[in-house]
């Protein structure tokens, strides 16, 4: 490490000191606005023409460029805005003022994307923008998420601190309730709606705007998030002619290398841009090495005046050891006492075999390309149209260790610590897993390999069609109506991968199957087969789910008053294919659907050029999940939930803005109610009779208000702050009934009875008023940056995090028949906050643009608790409280660094 951060200076010192630089003649400053209303165009093109020198503007529209000579033309140009020009003509410092652009009915546009994107002081939700140029400064060693955590009613964490592990949080709602969009194409899975970052961990580098909308959110899709949307705008035909070269390095030996080029758009209207980049490195935690790849394609032409296409490709291929292995407080003291590793990085399952071979229970493999045609239509001066075909094909997996029930184990002691317990049946001595160990057992059984590592396969085929057509009724009318069709195929098995020194392994989960499923249980020979490397167990089925959808929404914009009114309808359709649980002749389940939609409003209204107010308000009503909604347990059976119902959303929002020269706030407020969210159980009666059932009436209640200030009081400092107050509860208490196979009511017994009835077996969960767990409820966030002369930049941020409760799954494993549950409060994890900075140097290298930048996060080296988890175990009728004795978590990172060399060409 110390010889890479020799190299590195040495390296920069070595292009600094080497460097003919040209002198600046004049240096060009501005701010690009809509010319209808003044709001900042984030993302338009600067450049001084007849050469690629050229500047993106900023979040703010704000704009700075350096010239090499006087006399030179400047053009502004930004897709769907009449191109302007201002020519130069003097030394020193020129400041353009306010360049306000103006929109172009004959330019194209995409109305995907941009229909997805919404304007301050015009689209009446909360909204938060970043640039390009914001996260170049501020990832550092961040994750992707956690760009955002400035941002109000946002809160990120890295979980278990693997590569691209994180997980956000948006007014109290995961991962699973915060719709992603790329370019306007939905990115959420479709069987449970989550996002793993991993697979977009590249993004940060080919992203020319990122908006997060809180809420509502003002993307025309016909299937709406819960707790807010992330947007983000990837380079395009707007991308400037030239490219990147770029080297980063930071703690823990990670390295990344990066090119990138881009033609700009040529007279005869093709343009292309390219990216490729490789990051590697040994993981901040320990045994959490990691290796991904991110490669972009972007080729569009501008067919004519009418009509243009475009053709993205993009992925982020990558492969990396995990740590799922949370510990209570005192574990934690324990591993750095008796084992030696500090700064809680101990990784439970990292470990070797007999062989000295690297093994763990925990690794990740994943490609997630995504290939996408856009075509855009320009009908005539008022009306558009504009099209997205695309595919998603998924293919990788996670390391699943399986054991032998029939024999004593279990697939849990491949765990390396479970409920915040270090499981200590294979420990080393030195505190690693002893793979070696679970060698050992194998070859000396009888009976086989008792316990093997299987490849948990997740596989899938996405294809889907998004089309907007937008035309204006009249002078102040606009109009956006579309299509919205997605179908998805995901395959998912466990084929065995290592015997781990056995000779076979039987498969003791082929004892849960039913013969009435599936006939191949009646026979021994099927039932206590000896499976070797490449066959499969536990699970193979394939999940399907079909959506249909159309939107639309009328917007009136006159002088100060902006309002819309927008719906959707939505039918999706699940279904499931089995070839382990049942045969041929069972392996395709029965097809559930559930017809959603959505139906929302809402007005902006500018008082003055300084204020402006907004309202919103919504409701939704949207499938549930595929598995523990649509089906009650998609893994392994074709039960369908008989009970399930449509989540329901009702949200309203209040918001304020003021901003003048130096001063940007805004304030809002919101209610966010959540009805009839979805939880099921299954299991065997005492007669052995399978029974399934689904909860009804879970409610849940997020409200807050959130505040966000940007002050530039002077033209070399900037400073930014966040304030965010949310009050997330359950507001209900919930009952379940008990149903057979056949949706029939069961009683106690097992026998049918009615529907209702006294008898009618059931399980009840109280938790109204009980505290959401998983993310902060307050946070808040100071920033600053200062422009030190022209080429220097220091930024400083201090994120604060409180009201942060643990995290507590409800799930059927909380329920039992005929007993009610209590919930208790989470509990409450210590305030924290952490220091990040940040600096960046730019320089010429010969004529060459280059910036040196460097970002220290953590500052402080803080040691606190980012996620903790409540204990799930059953004390009588109550959830065991949770106390600093028993809950489990994990700790945020300490101090990281990361230096970067980018050269612009």
């Amino acid at each position: 490490m110390k010889d890479q951060l020799k190299h590195f200076l040495l390296f920069a010192v070595l292009t600094i000191c080497c460097t003919a630089t040209a002198v600046a003649q004049a240096t060009v400053k501005g701010m690009v606005v809509d010319a209808g209303t003044n709001e900042p165009l984030i993302g338009a093109t600067v450049a001084v023409q007849g050469t690629t020198q050229g500047a993106i503007t900023d979040v703010n529209g704000g704009f700075t460029l350096k010239l090499a000579k006087k006399g030179v033309t400047i053009v502004f140009t930004y897709l769907g805005y009449k191109e302007k020009t201002v020519t130069i003509g003097k030394d020193g410092e020129v400041d353009l003022g306010t360049i306000l652009m103006e929109s172009d009915a004959q330019m194209l546009q995409d109305v995907v994307i941009t229909s997805s994107v919404a304007i301050a002081r015009k689209t009446p939700v909360a909204v938060s923008s970043v640039s390009m140029d914001f996260i170049e400064e501020k990832l550092g060693t961040q994750e992707f998420p956690e760009i955002l955590k400035s941002t109000p009613g946002v809160h990120a964490n890295k979980e278990g601190g693997g590569y691209g592990d994180s997980e956000i949080y948006m007014r109290g709602f995961g991962n699973e309730n915060i719709a992603v969009m790329v370019n306007g194409v939905p990115m959420n899975d479709m069987e449970w709606g989550g996002i793993y970052w991993s697979n977009w961990a590249g993004l940060t580098d080919v992203t020319r705007t990122m908006q997060t909308q809180r809420g509502l959110g003002a993307s025309k899709v016909s299937a709406p998030s819960v707790g807010g949307t992330i947007n983000i705008v990837t380079r395009g035909l707007d991308s400037e002619k030239g490219g990147t070269l770029a080297y980063s390095m930071g703690n823990d030996g990670m390295n990344k290398i990066l090119f990138s080029v881009s033609t700009g758009v040529s007279k005869s209207g093709w343009a292309m841009t390219l990216l490729g980049a490789r990051t590697w490195g040994n993981g901040y935690v320990q045994g959490t090495d990691f290796e991904g790849y991110n490669y972009f394609l972007n080729i569009s032409k501008r067919l004519n005046d009418a009509h243009q296409l475009s053709l993205t490709a993009f992925g982020a291929p990558q492969k990396h050891y995990q740590r799922d292995g949370a510990l209570t407080i005192a574990g934690w003291q324990r591993m750095e006492k008796v084992y030696g590793v500090k700064n809680y990085k101990y990784n439970s399952t990292y470990g070797f075999d007999n062989n000295g071979e690297r093994q763990s229970a925990e690794y990740n493999v994943y490609h997630k390309p995504q290939i996408s045609l856009n075509h855009q239509w320009q009908i005539d001066e008022k009306s558009s149209l504009s099209t997205v075909a695309y595919v998603s094909i998924g293919r990788g997996y996670g390391n699943s260790g399986q054991g032998n029930e029939d024999y004593g184990y279990s697939y849990r002691d491949w765990n390396g610590a479970y409920y915040g317990e270090l499981q200590t049946k294979f420990r080393k001595a030195d505190g690693t897993f002893d793979y070696g160990a679970i060698e050992d057992i194998n070859a000396a059984s009888e009976y086989g390999s008792m316990l093997v590592m299987s490849q948990s396969k997740n596989y899938h085929n996405w294809y889907g069609l998004l089309s907007t057509y937008t035309t204006k009724f009249g002078k102040y009318f606009d109009f956006y109506g579309g299509i919205d069709f997605r179908y998805y195929k995901g395959t998912h098995t466990n084929e065995i991968s290592d015997l781990f020194g056995g000779q076979y392994f039987m498969d003791s989960t082929r004892g849960d199957v039913q013969v009435e499923n599936n006939i191949n249980k009646a026979n021994p020979a099927w039932r206590y087969q000896k499976l070797g490397v490449g066959d499969v167990v536990y699970r193979d089925y394939d999940g399907h789910v079909l959506q249909e959808g159309a939107f639309f929404q009328t917007e009136f914009n006159k002088d100060k008053l902006s309002a819309f009114v927008a719906g959707s309808l939505s039918n999706t359709t699940y279904w499931r294919y089995d070839r382990f649980y049942y045969d041929e002749a069972h392996a395709k389940s029965d097809k559930i659907s559930f017809l959603g939609f959505t139906a929302k409003g809402g007005a902006n209204y500018n008082i003055t050029d300084n204020h402006n107010v907004f309202f919103n308000l919504g409701y939704i009503s949207r499938a549930p999940k595929f598995s523990y909604g649509a089906f009650m347990q998609a893994t392994t059976s074709h039960a369908i939930n008989k009970d399930a119902k449509n989540e329901k959303v009702l949200s309203f929002e209040l918001g304020y803005g003021f901003r003048n020269e130096w001063l940007s706030a805004n304030v809002n407020a919101y209610y966010t109610k959540w009805l009839d969210k979805t939880m099921t159980k299954s299991g065997t009666m005492d007669n052995q009779m399978e029974y399934f059932m689904n909860m009804t009436g879970v409610n849940a209640l997020h409200k807050g208000i959130e505040l966000d200030v940007k002050i530039t009081p002077l033209n070399w400092l900037e400073l930014t702050g966040m304030f965010s107050l949310g009050d997330w509860k359950w507001d209900s208490n919930a009952t379940g009934y008990a149903y057979d196979a056949y949706g029939q009511a069961l009683t106690a017994e097992g026998t049918v009875t009615t529907v209702g009835a006294a008898d009618h077996a059931n399980a009840k969960i109280n938790l109204k008023g009980v505290r959401v767990g998983g993310s902060a409820q307050t946070t808040a966030a100071i920033g600053a940056t200062f422009k030190i002369g022209k080429s220097i930049r220091v930024g400083a941020d201090w994120t604060y995090y409180g009201r942060n409760y643990a995290y507590y799954s409800l799930s059927g494993s909380n329920l039992s028949l005929g007993r009610e549950v209590s919930v208790l409060d989470p509990w409450k994890i210590p305030a924290a906050s952490q220091f990040d900075l940040n600096a960046s140097y730019r320089f010429k290298i010969g004529k060459l643009n280059a910036i040196l930048s460097g970002n220290v996060n953590n500052l402080l080296d803080y040691q606190y608790i980012s996620k903790a988890y409540n204990p799930n175990t059953l004390s009588s009728s109550t959830l065991q409280e949770a106390t600093a004795d028993n809950i489990y978590c994990y700790y945020a990172f300490g101090r990281t660094y990361s230096l970067r060399l980018k050269v612009n060409f």
